[in-house]
């Protein structure tokens, strides 16, 4: 019964606030350019890096400071001219999530009338458009010049933070050597570390069981 809680946990959707985001040597660079807008020297700036690593978070910094609209890249399948104008015109600052999706056409018709308005794309993506398979060469050229920044995955000291603020946030203690426990075991992502906190807290109050190192292997075996 406690491995089927378990595995059905419902989270709720996850915050990005600024205030939530916790600075690295692997994303500080990234966060200094999202900091840095609007004072960006192209229309775009391309922020890329593993799932997991912060760069949703990053990017949702990001559309509230600029009041973003935020788009998939697929969703700019189909779209005309006229249709990427009104876009173009409906928000200043336009986040593209998963940009190498997104038609070269589309892409680059939009790049060309965000950059007529003064406004900005955050290009969003796995690997950096330099590793793109790009067959527009005008595409290729303006992703070139604009500028590119990587975000690493949480490296021990990043991931064990997480999990220390995810404890704080819900008020809970966890015994000595739990989290370099869960660092050492667990999926390397913020989200992971979500996941396995609200886990634990919840497999805690189930069976009445103080949070420590048996606990978290329980509870990593489960989610496995």
């Amino acid at each position: 019964m406690t491995n089927q809680l378990t595995l059905d946990l419902v989270l709720p959707p996850p915050t990005y606030r600024r205030e939530d985001f916790i600075p690295a040597p692997g994303n500080r660079e990234a966060l200094a350019w999202i900091d840095r807008w609007p004072d960006w020297p192209a229309p775009a700036l391309a922020l890329a890096g593993p799932p997991g690593c912060g760069k949703t978070h990053l990017a949702n910094i990001w559309a509230v400071n600029a009041g973003a609209l935020m788009l998939e890249g697929t969703a700019l399948d189909g779209k005309s001219i006229a249709d990427l104008s009104d876009l173009a015109a409906a928000s200043p600052a336009i986040v593209i999530d998963n940009a190498e999706r997104a038609p070269e056409r589309a892409l680059f018709h939009l790049y060309n009338l965000m950059r007529e308005r003064r406004g900005h794309l955050l290009l969003v993506s796995v690997s950096l458009p330099a590793h793109w398979s790009i067959a527009l060469p005008d595409l290729a050229s303006r992703l070139r010049a604009a500028p590119a920044v990587s975000v690493a995955p949480p490296d021990d000291e990043l991931l064990g933070s997480i999990i220390l603020k995810q404890l704080a946030d819900r008020q809970l203690h966890a015994g000595a050597g739990v989290v370099h426990y869960l660092v050492s075991h667990m999926e390397r992502s913020a989200e992971a570390a979500r996941r396995v906190v609200a886990a634990l807290d919840q497999r805690a109050l189930v069976e009445r069981r103080e949070i420590d190192r048996r606990l978290a292997a329980d509870v990593l075996a489960d989610m496995s």
